[in-house]
């Protein structure tokens, strides 16, 4: 597993330099390096560092690229489903977690374990993550959280610093002098933590006190942050776990222990409370036995686990081609081709050599030659034997603020460019018991619409979104069917047909039953495993379209949206629940 960071700051030429801390001493670009791709990475971890959305000229400020530069890199990234454009703006969009999909799927560690951890936050009713190892930091790679009102906040892909987590001394058992030796020149040159947007700045310097020892306290008697690492560290070693007493901010406590495989620490597993619930001495009193049994069952997990499957690869190189025939000068070819080598690797493919980088995107091989030789420059790939290997650092690229990414938020874009091509309202909704809730909703500004909100629920037997996810149900519920309108269908067993006709026919029309005068088609939206898990619809007055145009003119643009939302869902969901509200 390769480790890098990337905490430098911004500033302008920041794209012409590695993604490092800012003290280092940088290594020089690459004469071969793809300019292109450096910059394109720039602007791609400038919106992440956004929270996912930046306007144009933010980004050109930020990067300190000149704007037409920044215009034909927004553009091509959005040409390849990365990021979606605002008016003036850039939105990092779900496909571009495919990035961190692929160093998630080679590490395969959620894989094997995420199951695990998710059985331990339920067991204990606390938050558990699990990190791996990120140069003189750590990155979560699943989280388990609870739902409270004061409950965690970080993300998958986010990055700490070490001296300031309960995995960090762990990881820092396997350090070398190399390693000590980096981490000390990132602390003197970044004091207050300013390269780690996930933690809070250090405004000043916590009072004495032992960490690996002490218990709960006010904020004026935390440890010194960093100061007593190295101690932490050997203590860490000597123990096998570790405590984080609320050295990332006050009230926040963890308790950690790493998940060896061959010997080495693969990833560390963390239970994190608060201290309103449990002190730092009471969660390493009463919950680390349970981290243990835990710890072991994941390691046994990884040593039982059968190796992995190939899986196929994307074999983009001729989509590139076309795109920049079709686009010209906006689309820039070598970004795209640099990004499509990270989604080369994946489960079964977690060290590549350079033929089957080549084989597995279809490029030239001095094509991606000169990307594997730029993504190393920049951290996010590793090479050991003449195999290369992602790092974690990829995660950096659009996965945190991404990771929190809901169905809805991941419908919106597409329920409003339909409701613009059609004019006519379109909506998203869910099945609550026997009612549908409306979860997303674009509405047309007709004199006169169909006037329903975001939040609203109807009856599901009534309505086009309630009928094909209904029939997706081995047993629906159906309540007593009361006659909204004189068009209600109110015999349970005409209900029952009519949605074995929705599950062959693959959409459901209803038309006046709900409301007189209001006519609506829907089509179910499917999660990865082939299930229904929310339903789309156009939703119009009978005087607008016949039934039979619902069917000819706007069935299939209702397809083809839900087949694009179906798309995005299934990357954003891959290695984490996208909530369906």
């Amino acid at each position: 597993m390769g480790r890098g960071s990337e905490n430098e700051p911004a500033g302008h030429g920041s794209e012409n330099r590695p993604a490092g801390h800012g003290s280092e001493a940088l290594p020089a670009v690459p004469a071969e390096a793809v300019t292109p791709l450096i910059r394109g990475i720039a602007v791609l971890r400038r919106l992440t560092e956004a929270d996912g959305v930046s306007s144009l000229s933010g980004l050109e400020r930020a990067t300190g690229l000149a704007r037409s530069t920044v215009d034909r890199i927004t553009a091509t990234l959005a040409r390849m489903g990365y990021v979606r454009l605002d008016g003036r703006d850039a939105v990092l969009a779900p496909r571009l977690m495919e990035l961190g999909n692929a160093y998630l799927a080679a590490l395969r560690l959620p894989r094997l374990l995420d199951a695990h951890a998710d059985a331990l936050a339920d067991a204990l009713d606390e938050s558990v993550s699990l990190a791996v190892g990120d140069r003189d930091g750590i990155r979560f790679i699943h989280q388990a959280t609870r739902r409270r009102a004061m409950s965690l906040s970080f993300r998958i892909g986010d990055l700490l610093p070490a001296e300031r987590t309960a995995p960090g001394p762990l990881f820092a058992t396997e350090w070398g002098a190399e390693d000590w030796a980096r981490w000390r020149e990132r602390r003197a040159a970044d004091p207050e933590d300013r390269g780690f947007p996930a933690v809070p700045a250090r405004s000043r310097p916590y009072g004495g006190g032992d960490a690996a020892d002490s218990t709960s306290a006010a904020p004026a008697q935390l440890p010194t942050v960093g100061d007593d690492f190295e101690q932490r560290a050997a203590e860490a070693r000597k123990a096998g776990w570790a405590l984080d007493d609320q050295l990332i901010e006050p009230g926040l406590v963890a308790v950690a222990m790493p998940v060896r495989e061959a010997g080495r620490i693969a990833c560390v597993v963390s239970v994190v409370s608060h201290t309103s619930r449990h002190t730092a001495a009471d969660l390493r009193d009463t919950l680390l036995p349970r981290l243990r049994t835990a710890v072991a069952a994941m390691e046994r997990e990884l040593r039982q686990a059968p190796p992995a499957a190939p899986e196929a690869a994307s074999g983009l190189a001729t989509w590139t081609s076309a795109s920049k025939q079709e686009l010209g000068r906006e689309f820039i070819e070598s970004l795209a081709r640099g990004l499509t080598v990270i989604t080369a690797f994946g489960e079964g493919r977690a060290e590549l050599t350079l033929t089957e980088v080549a084989r597995a995107t279809g490029l030239a091989r001095a094509t991606a030659r000169r990307a594997l030789i730029t993504l190393e420059h920049l951290g996010y790939v590793t090479t050991h034997d003449r195999v290369f290997l992602l790092t974690p650092r990829v995660l950096g690229l659009g996965f945190p603020p991404l990771s929190r990414t809901s169905l809805p938020e991941i419908a919106a874009p597409h329920l409003t460019e339909l409701s613009q091509r059609l004019h006519d309202s379109v909506s998203l909704a869910i099945l609550s018991g026997d009612e549908i809730h409306y979860t997303g909703r674009v509405a047309t500004s007709r004199i006169m619409s169909v006037n329903i909100t975001v939040g609203t629920r109807l009856p599901a037997y009534a309505t086009s979104l309630g009928r094909v996810i209904l029939a997706d149900l081995p047993e629906p519920p159906l309540p007593e069917l009361l006659p909204l309108t004189p068009h209600t269908l109110t015999d349970p067993e005409k209900l029952r047909a009519e949605l074995d006709h929705v599950r062959d026919a693959g959409y459901a029309l209803v038309d006046e039953e709900l409301e007189e005068g209001l006519r609506s088609i829907a089509v179910p939206v499917r999660g990865r495993d082939g299930r229904v898990v929310a339903a789309v619809n156009v939703a119009m007055h009978s005087s607008r379209r016949t039934r039979e145009e619902c069917v000819r003119d706007v069935l299939p643009e209702l397809h083809a949206m839900a087949g694009r939302i179906e798309a995005d869902l299934r990357v954003a969901g891959r290695f984490r629940r996208v909530p369906r509200g």
